[in-house]
């Protein structure tokens, strides 16, 4: 066997290491242009932008928001100048050690650090958050100085929302905030940090003309986050202006009337348009807290006060509307064909099976007819026309004047109140309608609410010509009436006006509250609500006045009117929470709005604007009986 030969020339393995590392060297250049060619070649593109973004900082410009103001263009809503300071993360190496000093730097409590903590959060460190609004020049000149140690901090001049007329006109307005997580979503401007929109009111129903459209600018910037040089600008367009019907002058008057009573709420509007000249709710707030991120300790008062000082009365105050909703079923007797003429006794009282329903007058009111029905508000004459027409037949007059459902005024959160009927009660109860609840409702009692805003549109849709007016706060060019007709017959409505001109007058339930100026008269109707239900025990040792009740026991005073007599042009609806009667107390302060109203004619369409005479001694007139003051036909 021969033997195997090993192979051990030098010069033969010198060539096979050459070949694998030249091999092995070749592969790793190979893969380094790949690399290459896919840096600069593939996603040159992606780089480059990286790059210039790390360089160039393209920022939204926000939109001045529009100003909102009176039908003679005073401002009740404009955006001032203001500075804050905001963490952009994708700026900021390090966020944490970023807010530490930060935080060295200025005082922040608790709250403040939980609240950036969590928009960063929610922003996924992607974000601009805001650290502090509103920064004053100390402040300002404090951050600007430590600028190169605070990367990402950007320091930016915008605008917060100011209300002059503060209390006044909150409700109307409402007011701004930073948008939640949910109303932000992924838009850009509404993720900016200082931005804000319409959280309630009319900041919050008409923010798509406020908001505007925001800009942008290209900044180049340095390591630091700092501007070098702007590089292209787009400028932002600004809200649009929006004009109100609301006289503001009006709008004062009435929200310092309301002032004298311990809760209540009142509107003004124009019968023939809807405009609504004041849009008043006591107690009431300041807007411009809400503008600078309002304490927490305030809005937790405010939330919790039995008062509700931050809810709009006029819209979401739902209250049954007592004896003022006589006008709608006298309407709905005189539409099912019954005449003016239909006559009642009323004795104190009407019994129905084994339960008696009492007259506010314990007395009675003697015969009737349905003129003195009204002027002196028997309820016993109603449980009558109650009784012959039905609760359905009340129900449908009752929608026809604009009750029971929204109205659709340009304000969000309106509560549509409630107009029952047999089907409702059977859906909502399970149970029959009984003929003991048709009294009751006859009278506004019982499953009826209603709130302010309904009350005059009812109202004006009586003395107006009997046309579907709506409410509306926006002023529109040639705001004249447009509205179908609800096809009523004039002879009724000018009997109900007469009815309601009597109730201002001797012998009507608030003929102490009259206008006694030729030409400028007023009518309307009283109306007391109860809240508790009198026992039969009470009952028997007497009337309990209101005044000796605790206040939130005692009945709610309302009280609709309208001015002038003789061509109905302007009407009211108060109400004033535990008041007592609505003669002593709800028809006065409306008195007062319909003179105002009449001295500043907004509506332009008196012969000339009303004109109080000098104080003199009034006339004697009966002694005032309180309507409401027996607690008006409660069922035992």
């Amino acid at each position: 066997m021969g033997r195997r030969i090993r192979d051990t020339d030098p010069g033969r393995l010198l060539t096979r290491r050459a070949f694998l590392v030249g091999g092995a060297q070749a592969g790793l250049f190979g893969l380094l242009f790949w690399r290459l060619y896919d840096l600069q070649i593939t996603q040159g593109a992606r780089y480059r932008d990286m790059a210039e973004e790390n360089r160039i900082s393209t920022r939204l410009v926000l939109p001045i928001r529009g100003i909102i103001a009176d039908r003679s263009g005073i401002v009740l809503a404009r955006s001032e100048k203001n500075f804050h300071a905001a963490l952009v993360p994708e700026q900021t190496p390090h966020v944490t050690d970023t807010l530490k000093r930060l935080y060295d730097l200025l005082e922040f409590d608790s709250s403040e650090r939980r609240r950036i903590a969590r928009d960063l959060r929610r922003g996924r460190y992607r974000l601009p958050v805001l650290v502090r609004d509103n920064l004053d020049w100390e402040t300002l000149s404090l951050l600007e100085l430590h600028q190169p140690e605070l990367p990402g901090v950007a320091i930016a001049a915008g605008e917060v929302r100011s209300y002059p007329f503060r209390e006044v006109t909150a409700h109307v307005l409402g007011y701004v905030g930073p948008p939640t997580g949910a109303e932000a979503g992924d838009s850009p401007l509404l993720n900016e940090p200082a931005f804000r929109i319409g959280k309630t009111g009319v900041e919050k129903y008409y923010e798509k003309l406020l908001q505007g459209r925001p800009g942008s600018v290209q900044l180049e910037v340095n390591a630091y986050g700092q501007q070098v040089r702007e590089l292209a600008h787009t400028p932002a367009v600004a809200g649009q202006e929006l004009k109100l019907c609301l006289d503001s002058g009006l709008q004062s008057f009435a929200q310092e009337r309301l002032a004298q009573e311990k809760s209540a709420s009142a509107v003004v509007m124009d019968a023939a348009t809807g405009g609504v000249y004041a849009m008043a709710s006591h107690p009431s707030f300041d807007s411009n807290l809400f503008s600078r991120r309002i304490p927490k300790e305030r809005w937790a008062k405010l939330n919790s006060d039995p008062l509700t000082p931050l809810l709009n009365k006029t819209l979401t105050g739902a209250y049954a509307p007592g004896s003022t909703f006589k006008m709608v079923v006298a309407l709905a007797a005189l539409v099912d064909g019954m005449s003016p003429d239909f006559s009642a006794f009323c004795s104190g009282h009407l019994d129905l099976g084994n339960h008696r329903f009492h007259c506010w007058k314990r007395g009675g009111h003697g015969a009737c007819d349905m003129h003195r029905g009204i002027v002196e508000s028997c309820d016993v004459y109603f449980y009558h026309l109650g009784q012959k027409l039905g609760v359905d037949k009340i129900a449908e007059t009752a929608r026809r004047l604009g009750l029971g459902a929204h109205l659709g005024v340009d304000l969000p959160h309106e509560k549509p109140g409630l107009i029952p009927t047999r089907a409702w009660k059977k859906k909502n109860f399970r149970e029959s309608w009984q003929p003991g609840e048709t009294l009751v409702a006859a009278i506004g009692q019982g499953y009826m609410l209603a709130t302010p805003l309904q009350l005059a549109t009812m109202t004006a849709r009586l003395v107006g010509g009997g046309f579907a007016v709506k409410p509306h706060l926006a002023l529109a060019e040639g705001d004249e009436n447009s509205f179908p007709s609800l096809g009523l017959r004039a002879e009724d409505l000018e009997f109900l006006r007469n009815a309601m001109a009597g109730v201002v007058y001797p012998g009507g339930t608030a003929a102490r509250a009259r206008i006694g100026v030729e030409g400028y008269e007023m009518g309307g109707k009283t109306g007391t609500s109860q809240v508790r239900r009198i026992t039969r025990a009470e009952r028997a040792k007497g009337v309990i006045a209101n005044e000796d009740l605790r206040w939130e026991e005692r009945d709610h005073a309302l009280f609709v009117g309208f001015a002038p007599v003789h061509a109905p042009r302007y009407v009211t609806a108060v109400v004033v929470e535990h008041g007592g009667g609505g003669s002593k107390t709800a028809a006065p302060l409306a008195r007062d709005l319909l003179i105002e109203v009449q001295k500043r004619d907004p509506a332009g369409a008196l012969a000339k604007p009303l004109v109080m005479p000098e104080k003199r001694p009034e006339p004697a007139l009966p002694p005032e009986e309180d309507e409401g003051a027996a607690f008006e036909g409660e069922e035992e």
